[in-house]
C-alpha cells in the first residue's frame, strides 16, 4: 500500500545558528613526535595547518597540561607525521594516553628514525613528515599555538613516482571530523583544474 505523503514528518532544512565551536572539518589527525630519538614522545594533534608558503610555516596548538607541551617548549622542535587509515588505532591511542605514565611508542609498536634537521625523531610508519622549529609560542586560552618553520620534509619513497611527483592519494590518508576519524576518499580534481584549458584531442 503506498505511503501517505501527508503523514510524513516534515524536515526543517533551514540553517540553524549554534554557539561558537571548533566545527571546522575535516582536519588532519597528525602524530607529533618530540624529544629525541633516545627519549621521544608522541602526541596526536588535530589543531594544525599551514600558515605561510615562503618560508614554509605551520603550527600546532597544544594544551599546556599535555606532557608533550613542556618537551616542545624546551626543545623548540617537533615533527608533524601524517597518518593513514592503517594507523587510526595508534593515532587515537596517542591522543588519549599521556606520555607521563605510558610509553606510547612501545605500546603502539611504532618505529622511529632520526630527522635530518631537528632532534625530534620521525615516525617510520608515516608516509610524510614535516621537521619543524618553533619561532613563536602564542597563548590563546585553552591551548598555546606553536608557530614553526618547516625545515625539511621526509617522504616515504613508495609515494614518489619516477618523475619525482608525490602521490599521497595512494597512502590512504586519514582525517578527523568532530570527534571521529575518516579515511579520505577518491580524488575529485587537482588545484586549478576548474580554470585549466582542456587539452585538444589528437
Amino acid at each position: 500500500m503506498p505511503e501517505n505523503k501527508q503523514n510524513k514528518p516534515q524536515i526543517d532544512h533551514s540553517r540553524k545558528m549554534l554557539n561558537p565551536g571548533t566545527l571546522l572539518a575535516p582536519l588532519p589527525a597528525v602524530m607529533v613526535s618530540c624529544g629525541t630519538l633516545e627519549k621521544a614522545n608522541v602526541l596526536t594533534v588535530a589543531w594544525t595547518g599551514i600558515v605561510n608558503t615562503h618560508p614554509a610555516m605551520t603550527y600546532i596548538s597544544v594544551r599546556p597540561s599535555r606532557h608533550s607541551y613542556g618537551i616542545i617548549k624546551e626543545s623548540g622542535e617537533f615533527v608533524i607525521n601524517l597518518t593513514t587509515s592503517k594507523m587510526v588505532r595508534e593515532t587515537d591511542f596517542c591522543g588519549v594516553k599521556s606520555g607521563r605514565d605510558t610509553d606510547k611508542i612501545k605500546k603502539c609498536g611504532l618505529h622511529l628514525e632520526p630527522a635530518s634537521k631537528v632532534s625530534a625523531p620521525i615516525i617510520s610508519e608515516s608516509p610524510l613528515s614535516l621537521e619543524c622549529r618553533v619561532t613563536e609560542v602564542k597563548p590563546l586560552g585553552t591551548h598555546d599555538m606553536f608557530l614553526a618553520e618547516i625545515l625539511a620534509v621526509s617522504v616515504d619513497g613508495r609515494y614518489i613516482d619516477s618523475k619525482g611527483k608525490i602521490n599521497l592519494q595512494q597512502a590512504g590518508l586519514m582525517a578527523y571530523s568532530h570527534g571521529e576519524y575518516f579515511s579520505l576518499g577518491r580524488k575529485l580534481g587537482s588545484f586549478g583544474y576548474s580554470v585549466a584549458k582542456k587539452k585538444k584531442k589528437k
